[in-house]
């Protein structure tokens, strides 16, 4: 499991994010964000950067922290 906590996320990076881990396409990311699909690409592409990423499954796997995280958080809220 990644350490989410090494890695820079913007508050905009995690809301993308939190979109791709409930099963949304960058099109559809992008319309809730208000926000170009080029955009959502370039947000994903920065923060598989920031975190090492370089394959696919890696990317599933920060995808699961984030939504790991996310449950986490409101089981404690």
């Amino acid at each position: 499991m990644l350490d989410l906590t090494t890695i820079k996320i913007t508050q905009r990076d995690e809301q993308v994010l939190k979109l791709l881990v409930q099963g949304c396409s960058n099109k559809e990311i992008a319309a809730q964000l208000k926000i170009s699909p080029r955009t959502v690409k370039q947000h994903l592409r920065t923060l598989f950067l920031r975190a090492g990423i370089r394959d696919g499954r890696k990317r599933v796997k920060l995808a699961t922290a984030m939504f790991v995280k996310e449950q986490t958080n409101h089981a404690t809220s």
